[in-house]
């Protein structure tokens, strides 16, 4: 199965419209893009891979994949995974309405090091407070999962402390004292778990936009820039810098690509872990060298490298860092055992 080509040049021209260097940093400034999001919204593409008759726009999970990947690229500052396959997944599983407004999650209450103390009571009513919520100041519902239960919960009727990421967007603490959610049972396959998991496969499609975009600045600014009489990607240092940006961008295309292919069949732990692994590895070296070969410029706030590089930085510690995933697949191959490492790696999730 292939993604409509029609998603990339749509996603990629209302993008590329809109997303301008102003426009991102207004947004950071702001705290959002209003505008954009708008604009986004009213291409249906927020829902994409939600059942129609859930009230979604129908497609499928590479097709929502494809417009994340998008996303990262043109680092537009809206809130697509979250409402799309993540909170807008949860609520529809569930067979909850979706708003026409942004949804988000509680991604902290998937972690084993969460401070999170949100919860839900068998009759919908939600105390607590969640940690680094993105974009929660703007969202219409937050989505909640636990306990065999899913629950849609007004966001405007949190106290709401605003807390920004290191890439310029919103992750805000919301707090709740008895507010009533909508609530119903959790099929089978929606919990925290799965949620984790699928919060991890959105970020590595963002990421292999981020780091796409970041290797074609970094080869187009080195070809511009002179230096002694020559563009200073002529000179071996610079091209080696050039060669990691662009081995590292592919690597996590390639990652993000097998993931989604098997997430989109099925259960792909397997994948999806070890994508999120070398999305996380591959954005600690594709930053460091296209940071190198730009010098001094690469760290202003007047050219547009940093609204990739910080992205990146945010996006590799949600849903799972390095120490995490890699004990998680370590753990995963040794209970394997030696015969069984191989199959694993040929056969992946569905070994399992």
């Amino acid at each position: 199965m292939t993604v409509d080509a029609l998603i990339t040049e749509t996603a990629s021209r209302l993008f590329g419209e809109q997303c301008t260097h102003s426009a991102i940093q207004q947004a950071e400034a702001n705290g959002g893009a209003p505008e954009i999001w708008q604009a986004f919204a009213e291409t249906g593409f927020p829902w994409i891979s939600l059942p129609e008759e859930a009230g979604g726009s129908g497609g499928t999970l590479l097709d929502a994949l494809e417009v994340l990947r998008l996303v990262g690229y043109y680092a537009a500052p809206i809130p697509a995974a979250e409402t799309g396959i993540l909170g807008g997944w949860l609520l529809a599983s569930a067979g909850l309405a979706l708003p026409e407004g942004i949804v988000t999650v509680a991604p902290g209450s998937t972690s084993e090091t969460s401070t999170d103390t949100i919860s839900v009571s068998d009759d919908g009513v939600v105390t607590g407070t969640a940690h680094m919520v993105p974009w929660g100041r703007h969202a219409e519902r937050l989505a909640l999962v636990g306990n065999g239960i899913v629950a849609s919960v007004p966001a405007a009727a949190a106290t709401i402390s605003h807390a920004t990421s290191l890439g310029g967007e919103p992750r805000d603490t919301l707090t709740f004292d008895g507010v009533q959610a909508d609530i119903a049972p959790a099929p089978d396959g929606v919990d925290a778990d799965a949620l984790k998991f699928r919060g991890a496969l959105s970020r590595v499609a963002l990421m292999a936009g981020a780091m796409e975009k970041m290797s074609q600045l970094t080869v187009s600014y080195t070809n511009e820039r002179e230096q002694f009489g020559r563009p200073v990607a002529r000179f071996q240092a610079v091209q080696q810098h050039l060669v990691w940006a662009s081995q590292d961008a592919a690597l996590t295309r390639m990652a993000a690509d097998s993931a989604g292919r098997e997430a989109n069949r099925g259960d792909a732990r397997f994948e999806i872990a070890s994508a999120k692994l070398v999305a996380n590895q591959a954005a600690t070296r594709a930053t460091k060298a296209c940071h190198q070969a730009h010098g001094a410029m690469g760290m202003t706030q007047e050219y547009e490298l940093h609204h990739s590089s910080r992205r990146l930085w945010t996006w590799r510690s949600e849903y799972g860092g390095v120490r995490e995933w890699s004990a998680w697949v370590g753990q995963l191959a040794t209970a394997q055992g030696a015969d069984g490492l191989y199959p694993l790696i040929a056969g992946g999730s569905a070994r399992l």
